[in-house]
């Protein structure tokens, strides 16, 4: 199959779509917005084979999934010899097309690594640390948006359609789903899974915070809460603070991420800060209370569900912002319980009816 890209710099030439190579490494939250791509690209291009470089930690999640084809590991924490076992790796693949979804100097270098005779990244404003030097072909500039639209600018210089985004996320195999209703069934309760931290101090809301809406949740709402993530030093200094003040509240930190998937998947409900599991929320269509206050909602805030259950520390009140990536410091300590209540009561008036009908997992 063959499509021509027409916003693209240089123009693209006919691509072929049967070997398709995505460079998109790093976070969570990420590879959740790259779903959508791979969807749209296997739904266009039936035959297509999708390799995906990936880090060990988005990889978990990713493992299995019934539209990727082929994963191939890229680990940072190996240093160079990282670099070098990937670049061995590429060596072995030959692709039509590779997209490079990711704009920093170490995925230029993994693009570079790649063969392919078209080789798509960002345009130049956009691509960081010279990323751009690595591709062969950039998209048209485009003013700032939510990274998710940013992804489908790809599929739109290659001719390939997309609607509504899809993700199929979730326990996939008979373990997962069997582990999951375990889970679930020790609790009398309907789950609210609180991801007590981040990758930075900036994204996190405060522990002491976190303990009161335990009590609340538990309290006025009948919810279990639970909480998830990994184990960090300071997820777990999160976790015993929220423990000591709220008892009643379960810790499933470092379950990993397809155990997270299957807990948010199962919740009725689940409140997070800006990280991956808000967006592995969103996929899963479980209703999700957002705090953001260092990063810009418009460019990474929950893309088409759940806006009405967003808190925006971002803006100052009655800022109209623009679409900048530009982060900023000491805004979570602005959001307070009383907030966070408000989005509950939201949650309760919209989003439980259908919820809670769910139970008990089948």
């Amino acid at each position: 199959m063959s499509t021509t890209g027409t916003a693209t710099t240089p123009p693209l030439p006919p691509v072929r779509l049967d070997r398709i190579g995505i460079v998109m490494m790093s976070a969570v939250g990420d590879a959740v917005h790259v779903m959508p791509v791979i969807h749209a690209l296997k739904a266009h291009a039936p035959q297509s084979r999708i390799s995906w470089v990936l880090q060990p930690g988005p990889a978990t999640l990713v493992r299995g999934h019934p539209l990727v084809d082929d994963i191939v590991l890229f680990d940072r924490s190996k240093g160079w010899r990282g670099f070098l076992e990937t670049r061995a790796a590429l060596a072995a693949r030959e692709f039509d097309v590779v997209l490079g979804l990711q704009v920093y100097f170490k995925a230029g270098l993994i693009t570079g690594f790649t063969r392919s005779p078209v080789k798509l990244g960002f345009d130049t404003a956009r691509a960081r640390d010279a990323n751009w030097l690595f591709t062969t072909h950039r998209i048209a500039p485009h003013v700032g948006q939510h990274v998710q639209d940013q992804y489908f600018e790809f599929l739109a210089a290659l001719g390939v359609p997309h609607g509504s985004p899809e993700w199929s996320l979730g326990p996939w195999n008979d373990e997962e789903r069997r582990w999951q209703r375990e889970f679930v069934q020790q609790f009398d309760r309907p789950l609210a899974p609180i991801v007590v931290a981040t990758s930075k101090p900036a994204k996190d809301w405060l522990p002491e915070r976190w303990a009161q809406i335990c009590h609340v949740l538990w309290h006025e709402y009948g919810l279990q809460p639970v909480l998830v993530g990994g184990r960090s030093p300071r997820e777990l200094a999160a976790e015993a603070v929220i423990r000591r003040e709220a008892p009643m509240a379960y810790s499933a930190l470092g379950s990993g991420l397809r155990k997270l998937a299957a807990i948010l998947d199962a919740s009725a409900v689940a409140l997070s800060p800006d990280t991956g599991p808000l967006h592995l929320a969103v996929a899963l269509r479980t209703p999700v209370i957002s705090l953001i206050g260092y990063t810009n909602p418009k460019r990474v805030g929950p893309y088409d569900f759940a806006h009405d259950l967003m808190i925006d520390a971002y803006g100052d009140p009655g800022e109209d912002y623009p679409l900048d990536m530009v982060y900023r410091e000491n805004r979570l300590p602005r959001i307070t319980v009383a907030h966070v209540e408000e989005k509950l009561r939201v949650w309760q008036e919209r989003y439980a009816p259908a919820r809670l009908a769910r139970r008990p997992l089948r």
